[in-house]
């Protein structure tokens, strides 16, 4: 194999798409031949296997990047192993001159990450990591002490006065395909559910792949998002912009949200309501930076209070009857009921019932937010490492800008303010004016009250 002809390896993992893609970019540039791989590590210490709804994202996606690729004349070869023994034993056997690849920022997917680089560099293979998923590199974004930011108004302030993110990279029109490799089929991978098939809802749903992905960015620009900041409270509409998962699988990246965004926002025939609705949308784009750069300075996010003082909440041993009444949305609680059942059939939940369903667990029925985070990663098609638990912990009082303790939401009056004509609760919890619903599990002032003194025997151990 001649110097010129041995391939560059791109490795991909949540950047599944073909165009804004630096790790890709980066490798057609060479000129060289293209080795395109996917790792399905289950094995490596700390990595956090993606739930039952998030794998069978990720098979549906896997199929349209291989079809995508294989239009511009190459593969993607997919593997299953230990990451950073199955990427050296790639890198050997096709004699690679490079290999790049997009960050990740979970704590063993970064060492993993750095230990691949490392090895590579020593076997002198060029080996380059791009920013790709993030706006900012939690690395860039501090404090002027030069902390991390725990607040998120002046994380948020930090990141406007840095310059503005970079524009979307094309994709490449044409790659050199690299040496044929033995890969497993996507199938082989186990990762759609079979015994028994409870994909329906989210096969009707969505339709995983970059370029289902850009339809939706382009409609919800279009026609979406000038109803934003009025609509998106609102569940029984259609007014928010449906395209988490597909920056949690890197269907589309973060750079071409903020650019599509930015190009509305600053187009004056659009008018005002679009400038202030865009504003609003790009402070939820920056909502999911900031969970981010907290995963990249606390790795063990999903599991370990960012609060400490936490570790001694007095979590009462409920019946697991309770528990399982909130997974199967048998609460008695409308609007809890309807979210819980919106996700297990469709894989999301409207943003402002997810907060309504994780108050209710955390402090009405004094359930560790931990339960919860297990559940929706488990049943959320865009469960992230990141945004998942941060969400959880700020629900619970436990995170970083973390809800007031204090802070209860009453199901009842949220359902009241914002599915005011029940067109929500009807669709999803249809038997809620029926003589079959269930007695609600807990009374939402007794429960408030309890939850109250639970979390305010942490504030007093605190003062102490």
């Amino acid at each position: 194999m001649t110097a010129d002809s041995r391939p560059a390896v791109v490795w991909f993992r949540d950047d599944l798409r073909v165009a804004d893609n630096p790790a890709l970019d980066a490798a057609a540039r060479t000129g060289r031949p293209v080795v395109c791989v996917y790792v399905w590590d289950d094995e490596s210490p700390g990595l956090r296997a993606p739930g039952g709804a998030a794998r069978w994202w990720l098979h549906h996606s896997l199929t349209s990047l291989d079809a995508d690729l294989c239009e511009r004349g190459a593969r993607l070869t997919v593997l299953r192993g230990p990451a950073e023994q199955t990427i050296a034993a790639l890198l050997a056997d096709v004699d690679a001159a490079a290999v790049s690849w997009n960050r990740r920022y979970g704590g063993a997917e970064r060492r993993i990450d750095t230990a691949v680089k490392s090895a590579a560099r020593e076997a002198g293979i060029e080996a380059e990591s791009f920013g790709a998923s993030l706006l900012f590199e939690p690395w860039t974004i501090r404090t002027g002490s030069g902390t991390p930011f725990s607040v998120f108004t002046p994380f948020w302030r930090a990141c406007q006065s840095v310059p503005a993110p970079r524009k979307p990279l094309p994709a490449p029109e044409r790659l050199t395909p690299g040496p044929a490799l033995d890969g497993l089929p996507i199938d082989d991978l186990g990762l759609l559910p079979t015994h028994p098939d409870w994909a329906a809802g989210l096969r009707d749903t969505w339709e995983p792949g970059e370029r289902h992905a850009h339809a939706d960015l382009d409609a919800f620009v279009s026609d979406g998002l000038a109803g934003y900041r009025e609509q998106r409270d609102v569940p029984g509409v259609d007014g928010t912009s449906r395209l988490s998962p597909r920056l949690r699988w890197g269907e589309l990246s973060p750079h071409q949200v903020w650019h599509a965004v930015t190009v509305a926002r600053d187009d004056g025939r659009r008018g005002a309501a679009v400038a202030e609705a865009a504003t609003t949308f790009l402070s939820e784009l920056g909502w999911r930076e900031f969970a981010y750069h907290t995963l990249f300075e606390h790795p063990d996010l999903a599991t370990v209070n960012i609060h400490r003082e936490y570790d001694s909440f007095p979590w009462p041993r409920l019946h697991p009857s309770v528990l399982r009444a909130w997974q199967q949305g048998r609460t008695g609680v409308p609007l809890v009921d309807a979210g819980m059942r919106e996700l297990w059939t469709t894989g999301v939940m409207h943003n402002r019932v997810r907060m309504v369903v994780a108050s209710f667990l955390t402090k009405n029925l004094l359930i560790d937010w931990r339960r919860g985070e297990q559940w929706f990663w488990d049943t959320l098609v865009d469960a992230d490492p990141a945004s998942n638990p941060f969400n959880w912990q700020w629900v619970a009082g436990s995170g970083a800008d973390a809800a007031p303790y204090f802070r209860v939401f009453n199901p009842e009056l949220q359902r009241t303010k914002f599915d005011r004509h029940g067109d929500y609760v009807r669709r999803w919890a249809p038997d809620w004016d029926t003589g079959d619903y269930p007695e609600p599990v807990v009374d939402l002032a007794e429960s408030r009250r309890a939850a109250l003194a639970a979390y305010d025997t942490v504030k007093r151990s605190q003062r102490a």
